[in-house]
């Protein structure tokens, strides 16, 4: 047997252990723990014993929920030994309740069919477009005429500015002729003093004061972009800019106040030039959901040339319908006709496909084109007007916001709660009165023939409690000979709820 090393060279320190395969086991994942396997299975027995707990509680009030009463019908024959009329006078509010309950669910599913075309409605934006001027040549410089340079080292510069504003519903569309002309003339003696949006009258300022302040959409909601585009030569171009581009930074759909730099009624922007300068600003829209021009083919089916994605797929739908081309087999499928074979290209279409197949026939909206004439002449400028311009953009029913709180309102549920706790009160009081009528009827019985109902009564108890134990002998203890026993069927003895409860009590006692 070899000797420790330490016990003949006490002095000599042996250096430690390593297992040869130390350095490729650094490569693995590390050592395994023996504990966690213990705490995985305690995991998962508790998760067990979670879930029975849960299924156990889930039982328990499914039982409570049966042996909770639910019948809210007054039974019959108590209006015959109630005193008064309190008996029809619940039957009314019974039927009452019936008719206001199916009144409101249908009410319900209007609203929310006729949500999805509330959208459909337009406001007038009105865009005015002008511009001032800066060291134009006309603008009085002081030169010296001695010398032979005449420039002044300033160039001549516009600033044009771009402002919008949605019309309210009174003034687009329930004004009439007669008070139009007049703001038309209120319009023309106002001084222009370069704020362009000054020139749509102090009569309409006057009245939106003492309207309550609401939030309202500006210019930058309506458009993903604006962009104007000189009609000038870049070589001609001072600066060398032949246009000029805003965009909408992204914003989160969820966001209550948007940025600055999405957040704005008017626009400005400066340049260079001593020249009057033809340009095209096109307004790209910034719709929800987006709207598509149509090609021509779809657009003879759902006559109109814009319609977003879920219309264009409704709108197929009610002409399908309405000319009855789904196939009687498969409801799905729909037989084309030749409108529908012009778009498809297929004689038959899987519905579910359409929003697929559409996509080559819809195409983004051109952008809105207001052409401008930029002015830096002095005729111009001694009596500078606007440019005025009206847009119908797509603006929100204002109803939508009243339907969405009628469907979502918050006090409903618990409306609902009340009305079913008030529902359980009444069906325990209806319980009630259905023991009081049955004690009633009980008591009266007796008293008619008291010896006669007792032993009728008793023979009827045991006759039940056999049964229910599976004790009785054939017919209950009553004669087994009769015609009763010998007709089998469901209309029979046999097939009556006593017998099956009682063949399931003796097969569970074997």
């Amino acid at each position: 047997m070899n000797t420790p090393m330490h016990s003949r060279f006490p002095n000599y320190q042996q250096a430690t252990q390593r297992s040869p395969h130390t350095a490729s086991s650094r490569r693995g994942p590390g050592p395994m723990i023996a504990g966690a396997h213990a705490q995985t299975t305690a995991s998962n027995a508790q998760m067990v014993q979670q879930r029975n707990a849960q299924v156990a509680q889930d039982n328990e009030i499914a039982k409570r929920r049966a042996k909770k009463p639910t019948d809210k019908n007054i039974p019959e024959g108590v209006e015959d030994i109630a005193i008064g009329d309190g008996v029809q006078q619940y039957k009314q509010l019974r039927e009452v309740e019936r008719r206001l309950d199916a009144m409101m669910m249908r009410k319900r599913l209007e609203i929310h069919d006729s949500r999805p075309q509330n959208h459909d409605r337009t406001g007038t934006l009105r865009i005015w477009i002008s511009n001032t001027a800066e060291n134009q040549p006309w603008q009085g410089r002081d030169l010296d005429e001695n010398a032979f340079d005449f420039s002044t080292g300033i160039e001549a510069t516009y600033k044009v500015k771009i402002e919008g504003r949605l019309l309210d519903e009174a003034d687009d569309e329930f004004r009439d002729d007669d008070e139009e002309e007049k703001q038309e003339e209120e319009d023309k003696d106002v001084a222009y003093d370069g704020d362009a949006m000054d020139h749509d009258g102090k009569k309409d300022k006057q009245a939106k004061s003492s309207k309550p302040v609401q939030a309202r959409r500006k210019l930058s909601h309506f458009f993903k972009s604006i962009t104007v585009e000189f009609d000038r030569n870049k070589n001609l171009q001072p600066d060398g800019i032949t246009a000029v581009e805003w965009k909408k930074p992204s914003v989160p759909p969820n966001t209550s106040v948007p940025p600055r730099e999405a957040d704005f009624d008017s626009i400005e922007f400066e340049r260079k030039s001593d020249e009057n300068i033809h340009c095209s600003i096109n307004l790209q829209r910034d719709e929800f959901p987006e709207r598509y021009a149509l090609s021509k083919e779809l657009a003879e089916v759902l006559d109109t040339e814009e319609e977003t994605r879920a219309g264009i797929v409704m709108g197929i739908w009610e002409y399908v319908k309405a000319m009855d081309l789904q196939q009687d087999d498969e409801k799905r499928l729909i037989q084309c006709d030749d409108r529908l074979r012009a778009i498809f290209k297929a004689d038959t279409v899987f519905f579910p496909h359409i929003p697929d197949l559409i996509i080559t026939h819809i195409s983004p909206l051109p952008p809105v084109k207001l052409p401008h004439l930029i002015r830096v002449d002095m005729a111009f400028h001694k009596d500078p007007q606007p440019t005025i311009y009206d847009i119908l953009v797509p603006r929100e029913n204002p109803l939508k916001a009243e339907l969405q709180a009628i469907i979502q309102n918050p006090e409903y549920p618990a409306t609902l709660r009340q009305i079913s706790t008030l529902d359980d009160q009444l069906a325990v009081v209806i319980q009630a009165i259905a023991h009081s009528k049955a004690k009633h009827a009980f008591f009266t019985s007796m008293s008619k023939d008291p010896a006669t109902f007792v032993r009728r009564w008793t023979s009827s108890q045991k006759r039940d409690l056999e049964v229910i134990l599976g004790e009785a002998t054939r017919g209950g203890g009553e004669d087994g000979a009769g015609e009763e026993f010998r007709r089998g069927g469901k209309d029979g003895v046999w097939g009556t709820q006593n017998v099956r409860e009682s063949v399931g009590l003796m097969v569970a006692k074997k």
